[in-house]
This record gives C-alpha cells, structure tokens and sequence, in this order.
C-alpha cells in the first residue's frame, strides 16, 4: 500500500514536472537541449503511469517487451543529450542578461549626460544672463554713492550695493554648483578639494580629504559620477547624520579608482534602508545606480552611533 501511494506521488510530480517543463520551453526560445529534456520528462511519466497500471488493472509491464525497453532509452538519451546541450541555455541566458546590463548602462549614461548639459546650460544662462545684468545694476549704485547724500539716503544706497554684492556672489556659488569650472578644467581632485574647502569655511563640520592622483585627469564621465556623488555624500552627511567629520580616502591603485567615505554621525540600521527617505533628491539606491554606471562596486556600511562608511571602486578604463 505504502508503494502504491509513493508512486501515485511520483507520477503527479513528474506530470507537474512536465507541464513547468512545457511552460518554460517558450521561454528558453525553444532551445533544442531543454526541448530533449522535457521528452525526457514526458516519457518518464509516462513510464511510471505504465508501473502504477498493474496496481489498479490486469495489465502487466512485461507485455510491452521492447517498447518498455525503448522508453528507458529515450529517456536516458533526452536526458543525457540534454544536459550536455544545455550550456546553449546558460549562454543565451547570459547573452540577455549581458544585453539588459548595456541597455540598462546606456540609459543610465544618457540620464547622467543629459542632466550634466542641462546644469551647465542653466549655469551658463544665469553667468551670461543675470550675472551682467547684476554687474551693470552695481555699476550703477557704485556710481549713485559717490554722489552727496544725507546719512538716510547713504545707508540705503550702502545696504543696496551690499544686496547686490550678495546677489552677485550666490549667483557666483549657484552657477559654480550646477557645474563646477574647476571639475571641467581641473580634475577630480581639485573640485572636491575645493568643494571641501567651501564646507569646511562654514565650519558646519569638518572634512578631511587625501589622495593621491596629483593632477591626473580621467574621463568627463568618470569625474562627473564621482564628483556627484561625493558631494551628496557630504550633503546626506551635513543633514542627517549629525558628524563633527568626514574623512575622504581618494585613491588610484593600477587601474581602479578608489573611494573610501567615513563619517563620525550617528548612523543608521542597515536593515531599515529601503525606510530611509530619498536625501537631497539621490538616496543610497541612486547612487549606487549612478556608480553601477560606471560598471563600479559600492558599499555601504553603517550602524546606529557607529556612523557610516561607504567604498566605491571604478575602474579608469573601459574593460
């Protein structure tokens, strides 16, 4: 009785075998090697109905003779041929998937590159649009307080040349971060430095930066991606982690670009990211959409009061 029931068990899982093995033949495009393995299946359910048919009838194995004989080859050869042939499978399969990494790399380089020639054509409107026109209204007030006034009168042409020097100025840092010059016409290194720099004149907090690239210069790619996001690294920091410092590693090693971010704030449960909101427009998930890009490795580590640490590798050439 205990055979009947396992066989009968037997014969629904190879019916059902079969049937996700006719599913998945539209998806493998028909391959010849899951095709021979799914006649496999098929005759091997078909050989365990014909040992179960004694148990519930008069009929007896034997009296097929041959054929009996002839499904146990059919089933060894489609199983046999089959899994010999199946690597075409994998191949294919890893043909899509290399194909769903370029198309996916593409649009992420197409989003990257369209977003950088917007900043720099807003940036480029606001130096040669507004910036001018600023210019030429503090030309005017320079030569409105040379001109003998009451004290009333002094203070309010004092306080308007001081807006507009103000106005002038954060227009300067607004252009600057839509798209730094010194990025375009000096590098990696020097734009972060000089970001930096900036920060660290606020006094906000304190960010220490070594590296050892000197001059050196990669591709406009490359140095837009990282310079992106280590700054919003900086921003999430400044916002929400509460840290008295960071510390940068920017580093070359053979062909690889290294970058090791550490902060001293107060962290977070690595298990609650997908909870954490989206900071300053680009959360972790973006950025490291961004670096993926680039066919790079990001990690992230962090811990409640334990801060954060994150490693980016990029290779500077292209594989």
């Amino acid at each position: 009785m205990v055979l009947q029931v396992l066989l009968a068990i037997s014969i629904i899982l190879q019916i059902f075998a079969v049937g996700v093995a006719i599913k998945l033949t539209r998806v493998t495009k028909y391959n010849f090697s899951w095709v021979l393995l799914t006649v496999g299946f098929i005759f091997m359910a078909i050989s365990r109905m014909l040992e179960f048919l004694p148990y519930i009838s008069n009929f007896e194995p034997q009296e097929l003779g041959e054929v009996a004989v002839w499904f146990g080859v059919v089933i060894s050869l489609s199983f046999a041929i089959g899994v010999f042939m199946i690597q075409r499978i994998f191949k294919y399969m890893k043909r899509v998937e290399d194909s769903r990494r370029m198309t996916e790399k593409m649009f992420l380089n197409a989003i990257i590159q369209t977003e950088e020639k917007e900043r720099k054509r807003f940036a480029k409107d606001l130096h040669d649009g507004l910036g001018p026109l600023l210019s030429t209204v503090k030309m005017s007030v320079s030569s409105l307080a040379q001109l003998e006034h009451d004290q009333a009168s002094k203070e309010i042409v004092d306080n308007t040349a001081m807006v507009i020097n103000e106005a002038i100025k954060s227009l300067k840092e607004i252009s600057d971060n839509l798209s730094p010059h010194v990025l375009n016409n000096f590098g990696l290194l020097r734009a972060l430095r000089n970001f930096s720099n900036k920060i660290n004149a606020t006094r906000a907090i304190h960010i220490e930066l070594e590296s050892n690239l000197g001059n050196e210069r990669f591709s406009n790619n490359i140095e837009v991606v990282l310079y992106r996001v280590v700054c919003e690294l900086i921003n999430n920091t400044i916002k929400h982690a509460e840290a008295k410092t960071v510390s940068i590693q920017l580093q070359k090693e053979s062909n690889d670009l290294l970058i090791s971010y550490q902060d001293d704030g107060i962290g977070f449960d690595m298990e609650k990211l997908d909870e954490q909101p989206l900071v300053g427009g680009m959360g972790f998930s973006n950025i490291y959409s961004r670096i993926n890009s680039l066919k790079g490795e990001f990690t992230l580590e962090s811990k409640p009061q334990e801060g954060t640490q994150v490693y980016i590798k990029v290779k500077t050439t292209d594989e």
